[in-house]
C-alpha cells in the first residue's frame, strides 16, 4: 500500500531533484515545534514507513499528539535505520539466524528468506581478556590468546558475513563497539534509495545509548528483539515520556566528564527516569564536547532511562569534521536537519520544546567523584572516599555494606611477589583498569590520564608491581594520539601498557590475579578493590576477588593505583615522596581542563581517524587468514563446544497452539531486589566446580580450555548450565550467597541447573519470585534464553528492567508483576508453595490474572505484556517462532 504522506516528499536541494526527504514542516502542524527532538525522530520514521499495516496513520497522529498521548500508555511502532551488535550478543543472533534457516527449510519454506533486511553492523570487541599486562608485547600476546580461544567462533561469524546479506563484521582488534560506532559507523543522516532520513538504531548492548551523544537516537534491546528488527519488523514501544535535563553553569577546571556523568547518574536515579527518554538542553550543553556528551549518554542504562538524547548542533558537525567524515556528507547532514527542524542551538531558549518534566544541573556544582562499591549510581565525592569505604566495611551486608567485624577491619596479610614482600588489607587496590567505552572515547580524560602519568613519573612515583594495571583503548585512534602527544611511555612506566582493543575489565574479562595475591585475599577474607574507568561495578562482575569496585575517571584510576589503596584522603595525604624527599599530593600532578583542551586541539586531528578507519575491515591479518565456508545453510559440527544448533525450533509447527494455564509450578529461585542480568546470565569465567564445567569436562576439555561464558554464547548446553551460576546470587531459600537452590520435593540443595533439570525430568513447571528492578544491567538475551531452557514458565516480580522484560516476552516467558502495594512479603509468600497461574483464552495488554496457591490462597497480578504485538509473540511461543511463521506465510 502506498504511503499516505507521500505529499511531504520533496527535493532537499533544488539542483538534485532525485534526492528527496519527508519535509515534516509541510504538515504545518503547530504541535511539531513543541515536540522534544527525540520524539521528532520517532515521528519522521513513522511517517516514512507508514503503510497502513505495520505503521498506521493513527500511529503518526499518536506521536504528533505526544503532549497528550505520553500519559496514555499508547503503543507506537518504530523502525530504526540500522542495528548494531557486539560479538557476545552477535554470535547467538547469527546462531539463531542459521537455525531459523534450518527451520524454514524443514517447514517447506525458502531458507534464503531469512536474511537481515535492516542494515546490521557487528563489532567483535568482547572476546579479548587481560591475560598479559605490564609488558610491551602484552597487546600481541592477548590478541594471540583471543584467536586461540575463539577461532571457531570467529570462523562462524566470518561465515555469517558471507552467508547473510546486509551484515558488516568489524574484526577483532578494531576497538570497542560504541566508540567505533561514534567515530566511524554513525551516519547521523542516511542517504539511501534516493531519500534522506535521520540515522537511528537499536543495539544488542545496553550502552548503545552512547551514540545519542552525537544526535543519533539509539538504545539497547534484547538480542531477540534486535533479530526481529533485522528481519524488517518494527519495534513496538510505549510512547515514552521525555525528561528535559537542563544544564547551566561551567564545570571547574579540575572536573572531568566522568565526574559529570556520575553526578547525573545519581541525580536521575533520584528523579526516576526508568522507561523514559532523557533529552539534554540548556546553555551548559553547548560547552560540552561530543566526547563529553557521549560519556553522559553512555551511562543512560545506569540511570535507568531508555535513551539520553543530545540533538545535533554545530559542535556535532565539528566532531564529524574532526573524525574525518566526508565533506560532501557534512553538507547534506546539516542542510537536512535544518530543513526538518532537528538542528539545535542550545543557547537559544526559543527552540526549547515541551517536556514531561524538567530536571536541572548547574555544572559548577560538580565535584570530583567515584561510584561504588557495588552500584554505578552510588556516587561518592573523592574527598569522602576513605570515610565512605570504612563505613561500608562496618555496615550490614548490602549495596553499601560488607559487614566486617570491627576487630578485623585493620588487619593485614603479608605475601611475596617477585621475590619482594608486600601486604594487603581491606581497601587495597589490586586491579586498576583504564577501560570501557564510557571513557576511552574521550580524549580529554585519556590525555588527562597520560599527563597525570607523566607528572607522576617525573615526580618519582610508581605503582606496586602486583597491582593488575591495564589500558584497553576504545579504538586505534586513542593509541595514536597518546603516542603523538608523548604520554604513552609514562603510562607504560606505571604499568598502563595497551593490553587490547575491547571491553575487557569492564565486562569481567580482567584475567587472573597473581596467585599469591589471591591467596592473601582469601587468607584474610579481605575486601580488596578494583578501580576502573567503566560503567558497571556490580558485585562479582569485575573479578571474583574484588568485592569492592569503584568507577572513576582514567586519571583517578592512575591516582588510586599509585596510592595502592582506596583508604586515602588525597587532600591531606600525599601519593608519595619524590627524589628530593618532598611530599607529592594529587593536586600537584592533576592536569587542568584548559591544559587538556590545548593538547587535544593539537594532537586529535582528522588524519588520525582516516588512517585508522581506512583499514578497519581488513587490517587484522589473523582475521584475514580465517577460512569460512560459502554455504547458505550452516554445517553444524556435533563435536563443537562453541557453536551448537539451539533447540528452540525443534517442535515448531505451522499451526498456533492456544495458551495454557501454568499448573502447580514450583519456585526454582526466591530472589530479592536488584537482581541483575549479571546474576542471571552466564558471564565471566567458568568455575571449575560448576555444571557448565562438568559438561565441558565430559566433552574432553581441560579447565584451561574452558574460556569464558561470553565466548560460548553460541552453545545452549553451556549457557543453560551457566544460568544463575553467579557466585554472588542471593537466594532466600538458602542462608548463603552462591549459585544453588533447594529442590523442594526432596529438600536437597543443588546447583541451580541441576535442580531445574530434575524438575524438568519430573515434568514440573517452574517460576521465579523476585523483588524490584529484576533484570537490571546489561541487555543479555541469555538472561531470558537460559531460564527458558531451564523450564521457567513465568517470573513474578515487583518491577522489571525494560530490556530484560522485553527479552522474557521474546522467549515466551510470562513476566508477572505484583499489584501496587503488594510484595511477596505482604502476601506472606515463602516460595515453598505451588503456584497455578490462570491464563485466559482471550488476552489483553497489561491485564490482571489470578494466581492460586496449593495452600488455598489466591491473589491477582498484572501480566506484563504491554502491547498487542507482545501478545502476538506470546501466542506464537516467542518472537523467533512468530518471524519464522510470518516468513513462510509470505
Amino acid at each position: 500500500m502506498s504511503n499516505p504522506y507521500r505529499q511531504l516528499l520533496e527535493p532537499l536541494h533544488p539542483n538534485c531533484k532525485e534526492k528527496k526527504f519527508y519535509n515534516l514542516l509541510k504538515m504545518r502542524d503547530d504541535r511539531y515545534a513543541q515536540l522534544p527532538f527525540s520524539i521528532r525522530v520517532l515521528l519522521e520514521a513513522a511517517i516514512r514507513h507508514c503503510d497502513s499495516f505495520l505503521v498506521k496513520k493513527e500511529d503518526v497522529e499518536n506521536i504528533l499528539n505526544w503532549k497528550v498521548t505520553q500519559h496514555q500508555n499508547v503503543e507506537v511502532p518504530f523502525k530504526p535505520a540500522r542495528v548494531i551488535l557486539q560479538d557476545f550478543t552477535g554470535v547467538p543472533a547469527v546462531v539463531d539466524f542459521a537455525a531459523m534457516r534450518d527451520a524454514v527449510k524443514k517447514l517447506g519454506g525458502n531458507p534464503e528468506n531469512i536474511n537481515p533486511i535492516c542494515p546490521a553492523d557487528l563489532v567483535i570487541d568482547h572476546s579479548i581478556q587481560v591475560d598479559f599486562n605490564r609488558w610491551p608485547d602484552s597487546l600481541q600476546k592477548n590478541q594471540n590468546m583471543e584467536f586461540e580461544r575463539n577461532k571457531e567462533r570467529f570462523e562462524f561469524l566470518k561465515w555469517g558475513s558471507k552467508a547473510f546479506q546486509n551484515m558488516k563484521i568489524i574484526p577483532p582488534g578494531s576497538g570497542i563497539i560504541h566508540q567505533v560506532n561514534l567515530e566511524y559507523l554513525a551516519r547521523v543522516v542516511f542517504d539511501n534509495d534516493g531519500c534522506y532520513y535521520p540515522d537511528s538504531l537499536v543495539g544488542t548492548d545496553s550502552h548503545t545509548t552512547m551514540i545519542d551523544g552525537l544526535g543519533v537516537l539509539g538504545w539497547g534491546v534484547g538480542g531477540i528483539e534486535a533479530e526481529a528488527v533485522m528481519l524488517g519488523q518494527p519495534i513496538s514501544m510505549v510512547l515514552p515520556k521525555v525528561v528535559g535535563y537542563k544544564m547551566t553553569g561551567t564545570p571547574n577546571s579540575f572536573v572531568t566528564s566522568t565526574d559529570i556523568v556520575l553526578t547525573i547518574t545519581k541525580h536521575l536515579r533520584q528523579v526516576g527516569v526508568v522507561g523514559k527518554f532523557v533529552e539534554f538542553f540548556g546553555p551548559g550543553v553547548a560547552q560540552l564536547s561530543i566526547a563529553d556528551r557521549a560519556t553522559i549518554a553512555n551511562m543512560c542504562p545506569e540511570y535507568g532511562a531508555t535513551a539520553a538524547f543530545f540533538p545535533v548542533d554545530n559542535v556535532s558537525i565539528k566532531y564529524l569534521e574532526q573524525t574525518g567524515r566526508d565533506q560532501s556528507k557534512l553538507s547534506y547532514i546539516e542542510r537536512y536537519l535544518r530543513a526538518v527542524g532537528m538542528f539545535r542551538d542550545f543557547n537559544d531558549p526559543s527552540q526549547d520544546p515541551e517536556f514531561t518534566q524538567i530536571a536541572e544541573l548547574d555544572l559548577s556544582t560538580v565535584v570530583s567523584c567515584c561510584s561504588g562499591p557495588k552500584r554505578p549510581q552510588d556516587k561518592v565525592a573523592v574527598s569522602d572516599m576513605m570515610k565512605d569505604f570504612e563505613s561500608c566495611l562496618t555496615a550490614k551486608q548490602g549495596f553499601k555494606g560488607f559487614q566486617i567485624p570491627p576487630a578485623r577491619q585493620n588487619g593485614t596479610v603479608k605475601f611475596e611477589y617477585c621475590t619482594h614482600e608486600y601486604e594487603l588489607c581491606h581497601g587495597s587496590v589490586v586491579i586498576a583498569a583504564i577501560t570501557s567505552c564510557t571513557n576511552t572515547s574521550n580524549p580529554s580524560v585519556m590525555l588527562g590520564a597520560g599527563l597525570l602519568a607523566k607528572k607522576a613519573v617525573e615526580a618519582g612515583l610508581d605503582v606496586k608491581p602486583y597491582i593488575k594495571t591495564s589500558l584497553s583503548p576504545g579504538s586505534g585512534v586513542v593509541t595514536y594520539y597518546l603516542k603523538e602527544s608523548g604520554v604513552m611511555p609514562y603510562l607504560a612506566k606505571l604499568g598502563f601498557d595497551v593490553v587490547g582493543y575491547g571491553c575487557m575489565t569492564c565486562i569481567g574479562n580482567s584475567g587472573p590475579l597473581p596467585e599469591t595475591v589471591v591467596e592473601a585475599i582469601t587468607k584474610g577474607d579481605l575486601v580488596t578493590v578494583g578501580v576502573l574507568s567503566g560503567n558497571r561495578n556490580f558485585e562479582g562482575r569485575v573479578h571474583p576477588h574484588t568485592r569492592a569496585n569503584y568507577l572513576a575517571s582514567p586519571p583517578l584510576v592512575i591516582a588510586y593505583a599509585i596510592a595502592g589503596s582506596i583508604r586515602i584522603n588525597f587532600e591531606e595525604q600525599p601519593l608519595g615522596v619524590n627524589t628530593e624527599g618532598k611530599k607529592v599530593f594529587l593536586r600537584d600532578i592533576w592536569p587542568t581542563r584548559e591544559e587538556l583542551q590545548a593538547i587535544e586541539r593539537k594532537f586529535v586531528i582528522p588524519a588520525m581517524f582516516k588512517e585508522v578507519y581506512e583499514k578497519i575491515e581488513k587490517g587484522n591479518e589473523s582475521w584475514n587468514l580465517l577460512n569460512a565456508p560459502n554455504d547458505i545453510l550452516y554445517t553444524w559440527n556435533p563435536q563443537s563446544t562453541y557453536i551448537k544448533s539451539p533447540p528452540f525450533f525443534e517442535n515448531l509447527t505451522l499451526d498456533l497452539q492456544p495458551p495454557k494455564s501454568i499448573i502447580d509450578a514450583y519456585v526454582l529461585l526466591n530472589l530479592g531486589d536488584s537482581v541483575t542480568t549479571d546474576h542471571i546470565s552466564p558471564a565471566g569465567n567458568i568455575a571449575r566446580n560448576s555444571p557448565a564445567a562438568r559438561y565441558l569436562t565430559d566433552q574432553g576439555l581441560t579447565p584451561r580450555q574452558f574460556n569464558s561464558y561470553g565466548s560460548r554464547r553460541g552453545n545452549d548446553a553451556v549457557m543453560a548450565r551457566g544460568t544463575f551460576a553467579n557466585i554472588r546470587l542471593v537466594n532466600k531459600f538458602l542462608n548463603k550467597q552462591g549459585p544453588q537452590t533447594l529442590h523442594l520435593p526432596s529438600g536437597e540443595t543443588l546447583d541451580v541447573y541441576d535442580a531445574a533439570e530434575r524438575y524438568q525430568q519430573e515434568e514440573h513447571p517452574l517460576i521465579i519470585l523476585a523483588g524490584k528492578e529484576y533484570g537490571s544491567g546489561s541487555s543479555r538475551d541469555w538472561a531470558a534464553k537460559g531460564p527458558y531452557l531451564q523450564g521457567i514458565k513465568a517470573v513474578l516480580a515487583e518491577s522489571y528492567e525494560r530490556i530484560h522484560r522485553s527479552n522474557l516476552v521474546g522467549m515466551g516467558v510470562i513476566p508477572l508483576e505484583y499489584l501496587p502495594g503488594q510484595t511477596s512479603d505482604s502476601l506472606q509468600l515463602t516460595g515453598r508453595e505451588r503456584y497455578t497461574i490462570i491464563i485466559p483464552e482471550v488476552l489483553k495488554p497489561r491485564m490482571k490474572v489470578e494466581i492460586k496457591l496449593d495452600t488455598g490462597k489466591s491473589f491477582q497480578v498484572t501480566m506484563r505484556f504491554d502491547t498487542d504485538v507482545e501478545l502476538a509473540y506470546f501466542h506464537h511461543g516467542g518472537i523467533l517462532n512468530y518471524m519464522i511463521r510470518k516468513m513462510i506465510h509470505q
